[in-house]
């Protein structure tokens, strides 16, 4: 069994370790507990978000580097292979300033939609990236508001909602901007209908209820969708935090002329965990996805900080271990500030780049990160694993060319010592404290 390790102490990051052998059952002790012959959800990838404000940061870098940051989070034979990610429509906080796509007041008909503004960054980024993923990247289209003229307010920060009669032109700027993305190589795998429907926000932002949500997907969306021969695009509700995911979902999918057209909720970790709301949405709603769709590190870049990567391990286990299919990180890269950001709402990232030395700084989430994506791939089933101990924190996968990849995570100030039990064959091993690990077999 191959092992790969990454500990606060010393200077393993997601470094290969010696190989496990086999021993006898010691009888005593912790373990984990792995079962192949139950499984779960089927993973769709792993992934982060293509936002303007990372795709200038990487423009910024000198062509070395910038194929070092490709490498780092596309290939897929010896890095994170990542092929889930996102992407904003019109401007989001993570913007250098609002936009639309559609800027001209009353353009109902859409004449003047376009995506000049996404060829100068986002698009060479994301195409580069395709590049060098060497496989599909499968990309959900989140919009953080209308254009400022079909909402309430007047503007595309501050919250508002979208105004009854420009329901039908919003919903046909998904069509426009899907096809229009296609047109330049890109294939669009899925939307959401709002991120963070519920938060009135200094940034762009807009307020939808459950039931403006449904209506919406119901009467405009999904039958916009369909009518242009795009109703193989996935429909993601609700792209907000956990607390109100059962309550959101349940509004949608209880009204099956809306339900038909959702494939599955969204979800963010702001605010309390609440990984007791994924299950019962799944629970109550197994023919429905689960796919986490935002998630950092808030309040500046916290260069170096540990706490980071064990922030995104606990968040990924759990989240896995209820049901979800995909989790997509926010920015793929930002500034050592932790920007841009058009209204200084500055976070962490992965990957930070120092602008004035051209260099990166690859934080200890983006190691933890790898645990997942580098050894979870796409097409995964979850199977039955359990830990003896609390504070040993499990998950586990086979693949689809049958190996079988368990990451244990431990939180603690203490080593851990457990044996892997697979069947009637058992591994002692040690988990080092802030550790995580990642198991393999072939």
């Amino acid at each position: 069994m191959r092992v790969f390790l990454t500990a606060k102490d010393g200077s393993d990051r997601l470094t290969e370790q010696s190989q496990l052998l086999c021993t006898e059952d010691p009888g005593v002790g912790s373990r984990v507990w792995i079962y192949p012959s139950r499984s779960f959800q089927t993973i769709e990838g792993f992934g982060g978000a293509f936002t303007e404000a990372a795709a200038v940061t990487w423009q910024r870098l000198s062509p070395v580097r910038q194929t070092e940051v490709l490498t780092d989070y596309f290939d897929c034979e010896q890095r994170h292979g990542y092929t889930l990610c996102r992407v904003h429509m019109n401007s989001c906080d993570f913007s250098l300033g609002n936009y639309a796509h559609v800027e001209a007041p009353g353009d109902v008909d859409l004449a003047g939609f376009n995506i000049e503004r996404d060829r100068q960054a986002l698009l060479p980024f994301i195409t580069a990236a395709q590049r060098v993923a060497r496989q599909p990247i499968k990309l959900l289209v989140s919009p953080w508001s209308p254009p400022a003229w079909m909402k309430s307010n007047g503007q595309m920060n501050h919250g508002g909602f979208l105004l009854p009669e420009f329901r039908a032109a919003w919903a046909k700027c998904f069509v426009r901007f899907i096809q229009a993305y296609a047109a330049e190589g890109v294939p669009i795998w899925a939307v959401s209908v709002q991120n963070e429907p519920a938060a009135t926000q200094r940034w762009d932002s807009c307020i939808y209820s459950a039931e403006e949500e449904r209506d919406f997907v119901r009467d405009h969306l999904g039958p916009a969708l369909a009518a242009d021969g795009l109703g193989h695009i996935k429909i993601v509700i609700w792209d907000h935090n956990r607390d109100h995911l059962v309550e959101r979902a349940s509004t949608v999918y209880s009204d099956p002329d809306a339900a038909k057209y959702v494939w599955g909720a969204g979800f963010h970790w702001y605010g309390e965990p609440h990984f007791e709301q994924v299950q019962l949405t799944h629970d109550a709603w197994p023919d429905k996805q689960l796919l986490f769709t935002e998630g950092c590190q808030e309040g500046g870049p916290h260069t170096g900080e540990w706490a980071l990567g064990e922030r995104y391990a606990h968040n990924i286990i759990n989240d896995l271990n209820r049901w979800t299919v995909g989790w997509i990180d926010w920015n793929l890269v930002l500034d050592e500030t932790g920007g841009p950001n058009h209204v200084g709402n500055l976070c962490s990232a992965p990957i930070l780049i120092d602008t004035a030395h051209d260099a990166l700084m690859h934080q200890s989430s983006f190691f933890y990160l790898g645990h997942f994506s580098r050894f979870i791939k796409p097409g995964a089933q979850r199977v039955l694993c359990a830990a003896s101990r609390q504070d040993l924190e499990c998950t586990a996968f086979v693949n689809p060319d049958d190996s079988l990849a368990v990451v244990a995570l431990n939180r603690t100030d203490a080593a851990i010592g457990f044996t892997l039990q697979l069947g009637a064959e058992w591994a002692a091993t040690e988990l080092p404290p802030h550790s995580i690990a990642t198991y393999l077999t072939t």
